[in-house]
């Protein structure tokens, strides 16, 4: 996980009382990481803006915004993925109202061409909530119907889910990063491949340039060929030690262990 970095008030934010426990899972609210904003050092590739893909987007507070998180393919419609650290601060703290804004962009505050949907549960890994362990470094977050009564996957779709996927894989993550990088709030790109990182057992890592503050949770994609085909998600970014070097928990029966809780609560 990267040195935390936080974005306006919700810098502060527990969502204790929000969240479902898990088992000993469960989470409130937090931040968005990424290591100290410095120069990146040169990297083979380098993260490209796009347009906005529907089933991704931001963990948003008013108009406070921070972290990226992606629709995932489940039976209600109703699940997205981000990293544990952008919804679990484990001191705790006043309860927050969470929303997922799909499709986010512009300026400032930014748009929400598809609305939002209020986040009803949380479940974090008891590892992560106890021990910041890495490897656990997912959330899975249960969204209520917006205000029309939809699910946010009959909306925006969704992407699927890969539990048993290798490391080294041809990956493309996609992410918001901060709006000092990023003053258009448009989500930025990268296909490469990825590997085991030597120095974090059970963590994905690739090289890539661009992924700021802000990325934290995006969604590592297999076989992504565009928003009506977007592949399946292995992992979401986890930190990094520079906007070149990323990395991400390999998705396994612990993520899908939180994910059937998710389905349920």
């Amino acid at each position: 996980m990267r040195e935390r970095w936080w974005q306006g008030p919700v810098a502060a934010a527990g969502v204790a009382g929000l969240f479902a426990l898990v088992g000993g899972c469960g989470g409130p609210v937090a931040s968005a990481p990424r290591l100290d904003p410095g120069v990146s050092p040169t990297a083979q590739r380098t993260a490209a803006v796009i347009d906005y893909p529907p089933f991704i987007g931001v963990l948003a507070e008013g108009a406070d915004h921070w972290c990226t998180a992606s629709v995932v393919d489940s039976p209600k419609g109703n699940i997205v993925a981000t990293a544990a650290h952008c919804v679990h601060e484990p001191e705790g703290g006043e309860k927050r109202t969470i929303s997922f804004a799909p499709g986010f962009s512009g300026e400032g505050s930014g748009k929400q061409p598809y609305g939002t949907w209020k986040v009803r549960a949380i479940q974090v890994d008891d590892r992560w909530q106890e021990q910041e362990d890495d490897p656990y470094d997912f959330a899975f977050l249960t969204l209520e119907p917006d205000a029309e009564g939809r699910d946010v996957q009959d909306v925006v779709g969704a992407a699927g889910l890969d539990w048993q996927s290798g490391p080294e894989r041809q990956v493309t993550v996609i992410g918001y990063p901060e709006p000092g990088h990023n003053p258009d709030n448009r989500p930025v790109t990268c296909t490469t491949g990825s590997t085991l990182d030597p120095d974090l057992p059970g963590m994905l890592r690739m090289e890539c340039a661009g992924f700021w503050n802000g990325t934290s949770g995006s969604p590592w994609l297999t076989g992504y060929r565009g928003s009506d085909r977007p592949g399946k998600l292995i992992g979401v970014l986890s930190g990094g030690d520079t906007d070149a070097e990323s990395t991400a928990a390999l998705f396994g029966s612990p993520a899908r262990a939180l994910y059937q809780r998710a389905l349920k609560a």
